[in-house]
């Protein structure tokens, strides 16, 4: 047995014993899903920026094919072809408002991941635990393909491919494939599949679930297999995009980048695609015949095709938008896949919402009204009566609404309230509204000068595939 394989069964008993409430063995779901060959053949990479404190630590690990920025300590763990982007890691000296508490801290914010499994996730933001300010902390957890860990640190539990978590601490739980979760804590639930869940308490809950065939369609997965269905399929057809990027030691664009803007060399620019000032596209964004108006960002796992974004337009983390028009201030959550064609174009009105995990898959062209908030499974007008809601109309709510399979209970202004403050914040910390009077950088700024050095793990031998201990400082 291999240090690799001694590893992997380290990290499942450890998950395991967490888990045993609910009982869910994690082993059936990770072994021999990634052959031993590749911890080999991909190196890992880390950034470097005058921006950001600098720390890595890399211990008793494999960081095949992954990146890291910011302070990232690893230990014990495997991650495969992930992005570990400490960019928004909380600095010493900056006060933590929580709840109306003033929590100082004493020591930069880190991220750190033990014992775990993360294969193609995406790490990022910040602790939102007041009582771990200083430690964004994965532990004895396994998250598979595209799962999306945001702001939340975790301890022993399995994320479904593409499921995310934002904003809340998990404690012991399994989160179901393409499911999305932001309640602020939980502990010991099994989160069936296809679940959209946003509670904030003694203000808003909102719940949707997806009909199991109806996402069947979209990911599926056997333990120790690779996800199926439409997602991998449209992913899979575009993966051979990435290798020049990754493979090229100085890879440059041919577009032209404005003032204020950047685009990562490990993204993919295709066809006649054009941005304005203040974009950013963050690494494994996907642009093809792409418009992107000023303040917009494609951020991770982001695939923009045969589209034009108005100015200040937020593609979060894993969104795909194919052959539509946003209007300006349009939110795209996570994992949200929108997909007209060319005889069946999405167009979406000016300041609305798209929430977290939304399929938007059109047999006739669509137009959605501005200021609207969908969600589900859309593929037409009739599907869209019982998948939006306007946001005025929501802002008025107070109690329980049900429309579809979706029930909102709670003060619907403060949900609204909650969602814009969010967007707002979000275009700032991208530098969206960047200009060099007021001196306001952010990401799309900061990312402008970066270098980024590749470090390669044993290539032979009992430790093939992992990285000796290697401590980068100041």
């Amino acid at each position: 047995m291999t240090n690799l394989e001694r590893l992997l069964d380290r990290i499942i008993d450890r998950v395991n014993v967490n888990l045993r409430e609910p009982a869910f063995d994690v082993g059936p779901y990770v072994r021999g899903l990634i052959p031993w060959g590749k911890f080999v053949k991909y190196y890992g990479f880390y950034a470097l920026t005058l921006h950001h404190p600098l720390h890595f630590h890399f211990n008793h690990s494999s960081l095949a094919g992954s990146y890291f920025l910011g302070k990232c300590i690893v230990d014990n763990s495997l991650l495969y072809k992930s992005d570990i982007r400490g960019d928004e890691l909380k600095s010493r000296g900056e006060v933590f408002r929580y709840r109306g508490m003033d929590i100082p801290l004493h020591d930069d914010e880190v991220i750190r991941i033990r014992d775990s499994f993360l294969v193609k996730n995406l790490v990022h933001n910040y602790s939102h635990d007041p009582e771990s300010p200083e430690e964004f902390l994965i532990q004895n957890t396994v998250a598979l393909q595209f799962a999306n860990i945001h702001g939340s640190p975790i301890e022993g539990s399995f994320l479904g491919p593409f499921a995310t978590v934002d904003l809340t601490t998990v404690h012991d739980c399994v989160i179901g494939k393409y499911s999305y979760v932001q309640t602020g804590e939980v502990s010991h639930r099994y989160v069936e599949d296809g679940s959209i869940w946003i509670h904030a308490e003694n203000a808003f809950n909102f719940n949707f679930h997806f009909h199991p065939e109806d996402l069947r369609r979209y990911v599926d997965y056997q333990p120790g297999k690779d996800p199926t269905g439409v997602f991998m399929d449209f992913i899979q057809e575009r993966k051979r995009d990435f290798i020049a990027a990754f493979e090229s030691v100085d890879s440059r664009h041919s577009i032209e980048v404005p003032e204020g803007a950047s685009v990562s060399r490990y993204s993919v620019i295709k066809g006649n695609t054009s941005i304005r000032e203040n974009v950013l596209v963050a690494q494994r964004a996907y642009l093809e015949d792409a418009w992107l108006g000023r303040g917009s960002n494609a951020q991770e796992n982001c695939y923009i095709i045969n589209s034009r974004l108005e100015e200040y337009n937020i593609t979060a983390h894993g969104g795909k938008v194919i052959h539509a028009n946003l209007g300006r201030r349009v939110f795209v959550g996570f994992n949200a896949f929108l997909r007209g064609s060319a005889d069946c174009p999405l167009t979406i009105g000016r300041g609305s919402i798209v929430m977290p995990h939304t399929i938007v898959d059109l047999e006739e062209p669509l137009e959605i009204p501005p200021g609207q908030l969908i969600w589900g499974y859309i593929r037409n007008r009739k599907d869209l009566a019982f998948h939006s809601i306007s946001l005025e109309k929501l802002s008025r709510t107070l109690g329980e609404v049900v429309i579809g399979a979706m029930i909102f209970q709670g003060n619907g202004r403060e949900f609204v309230q909650a969602f814009r403050h969010r967007i707002e914040h979000i275009l700032e910390a991208n530098g969206a509204y960047y200009s060099r009077k007021k001196n306001n950088p952010g990401h799309a700024q900061t990312a402008q000068n970066i270098s980024f050095n590749i470090i390669q793990p044993y290539p032979e031998g009992d430790r093939a595939g992992l990285y000796p201990t290697i401590d980068i400082r100041p």
